[in-house]
């Protein structure tokens, strides 16, 4: 992992891509984050972004055991391990450790994010790290729930839930490098315990994450439809090849 000279004094700030996973509710042959979007990988896109934040003294993708992907790919910017795990937490967890290993501190911070995110900006990152670098916990992007929320029983609606504090998680989500693995490791040991983002495992810590405004664009591509719809944005800012 290669780091920033200026930055060696100060605490840093990584990247950490999960790219491990299959993508299967996706319908595709491959596994999503390598469809074609705008004229190359989804992934791809999500990189480029990350590329552009100067502040960034390294990004790390994490990819399954015998992903050759990135072989083919010239003049990176960042940097590979095979060390992606049978499921997010596992990747991110290794991954952690992949930075530890290379030279980060257990104090420096991290942005984990999904890699089919692939709609965030270097804007929006930015965004993130200027409003968690003096936080005490970290924080993450989200955006406030937009619509009518309904409670299902039996293929009916139950209830209206009420929505003015309720929030949708997106990514990056920004924490201090050795304050996450405790936490990930932590919740690997609860029984039953499962690990959706990294702020639901900071939050068993007893922690409260900060909330950053994000914007609906970052969605995370997900099913067959929202392809188009992703591709159509990629095109509309000009980030197509």
């Amino acid at each position: 992992m290669t780091t920033s000279p200026a930055n060696t004094q100060f605490t840093r700030f990584f990247a950490l891509i999960p790219c491990a996973g299959q993508g299967s509710r996706a319908g595709a042959p491959q596994p999503k984050q390598y469809q074609l979007l705008a004229g190359q990988a989804m992934v791809l896109h999500t990189l480029a972004a990350f590329s552009a934040v100067a502040r960034l003294s390294g990004t790390l993708v994490v990819v399954a055991p015998g992903d050759r992907f990135f072989e083919q790919i010239s003049g990176k910017s960042f940097e590979v391990a095979t060390c992606g795990g049978a499921c997010r937490a596992g990747s991110v967890a290794n991954g952690l450790q992949a930075l530890l290993n290379s030279g980060a501190d257990l104090q420096d911070w991290v942005l984990v994010h999904d890699a089919a995110r692939c709609l965030i900006t270097t804007a929006q990152i930015n965004q993130l790290i200027d409003a968690c670098a003096q936080d005490e916990v970290g924080g993450l992007l989200a955006l406030q729930l937009p619509d009518t929320l309904k409670r299902e029983a039996g293929g009916r609606v139950a209830a209206t839930i009420e929505r003015s504090d309720k929030w949708l998680a997106q990514t990056p989500q920004m924490f201090r490098i050795g304050a996450l693995v405790q936490a990930l490791g932590k919740a690997s040991r609860v029984a039953g315990g499962v690990v959706t983002d990294e702020s639901s495992a900071m939050e068993a810590m007893g922690l409260a994450p900060k909330l950053v405004a994000g914007s609906a664009q970052n969605f995370k591509v997900t099913y067959p439809e929202d392809f188009a719809q992703a591709e159509a944005i990629l095109w509309s800012r000009g980030r197509a090849v």
